[in-house]
C-alpha cells in the first residue's frame, strides 16, 4: 500500500526524445529566415514577436524553474551559478558588440565596373558574394548554442520543464531567425545564402540540447543547482 501511494520520480526524456523536441525552434528558425527573405517583415512586427517570447520565457522562468530552484535549499550553489550566467551574458554581449563595431569600420572593397552594372539587374547573384558579417554570426551561432543548452537542462531537470522551455525557445528563436536573416540580406547576401547561413546556426541549438542532456542527465541536485541557476540567469538576461 505504501509502495501505491508514493510519489514517482520526475521523467525524464531520452537523449533521441529530446533531440526531437529541439529540432522543433531550430526548424521554426529556418522558417523565420524563409518568411524575412520572401517578404520581410516590419520593426513592428519583429518587436511583437521579440517581447511576446520574453513574455513566455518570464513564464516558464517563473511558474517551473523558479520553484524547482527554491525547492532543492542550497544559496551557494544558487549564487554562483547565477552570477556565472550573468558575466557569461554580459561577456557575451561586449564580444558581439566589439566585433560588429571592428567589421563596420573596415573599408568596404570596391566593386569593378562589371559588378556594378550586374547589381542593376541581378542583385541576389551579387549579394550572394559579399563576406560573411562574422561578429553577427558568432554572436548568434553562441546564442543558439547557449539555447540548445538550457533547453537539455529543462529536459534534464524534468520532461514538463523541457516541453513548456522548448515552447518558449521556439517564439525567440522565431524573432532571432527574422533578424538575422534580415540583417545578412542588408549586408548583401543572396537568399538561398542566407537561408543557409540560418540553417546551420539553428543546428546548433540541437546541438546544445544533446550535449546539455548528456552531460546532465542524473546529475547531482548540486549540480542541477548549478546549472538551473546559470540558465536562469541567461533566459532573464536574454
Amino acid at each position: 500500500m505504501t509502495l501505491l501511494l508514493s510519489v514517482a520520480p520526475p521523467v525524464t526524456p531520452s537523449w533521441t526524445q529530446v533531440l526531437l523536441y529541439a529540432l522543433v525552434p531550430a526548424a521554426v528558425m529556418v522558417v523565420g529566415a524563409v518568411v524575412a527573405v520572401l517578404r520581410p517583415p516590419g520593426a513592428a512586427i519583429r518587436s511583437a514577436i521579440l517581447h511576446f517570447a520574453a513574455g513566455v520565457v518570464f513564464s516558464v522562468v517563473a511558474v517551473e524553474l523558479l520553484p524547482d530552484i527554491v525547492a532543492r535549499h542550497r544559496p551557494l550553489e544558487v549564487g554562483l551559478g547565477f552570477a556565472i550566467g550573468v558575466g557569461v551574458m554580459l561577456a557575451l554581449r561586449s564580444f558581439t558588440r566589439k566585433a560588429a563595431e571592428k567589421e563596420k569600420a573596415l573599408p568596404t572593397p570596391a566593386l569593378p565596373p562589371g559588378v556594378l552594372w550586374a547589381s542593376q539587374t541581378a542583385p541576389d547573384e551579387v549579394a550572394s558574394s559579399g563576406t560573411l558579417p562574422m561578429g553577427l554570426l558568432t554572436g548568434v551561432g553562441i546564442d543558439i548554442l547557449i539555447d540548445g543548452l538550457l533547453l537539455g537542462i529543462g529536459f534534464a531537470a524534468g520532461a514538463e520543464e523541457g516541453m513548456l522551455l522548448a515552447i518558449a525557445l521556439t517564439i525567440e528563436v522565431l524573432s532571432l531567425g527574422l533578424a538575422t536573416a534580415v540583417e545578412l540580406r542588408q549586408d548583401g547576401q543572396g537568399k538561398a545564402r542566407t537561408v543557409g547561413i540560418v540553417a546551420a546556426l539553428s543546428a546548433l541549438l540541437v546541438v546544445g540540447a544533446g550535449v546539455g542532456i548528456t552531460v546532465l542527465k542524473g546529475a547531482s541536485d548540486n549540480v542541477m543547482e548549478l546549472v538551473l541557476s546559470f540558465g536562469l540567469a541567461a533566459l532573464l538576461f536574454w
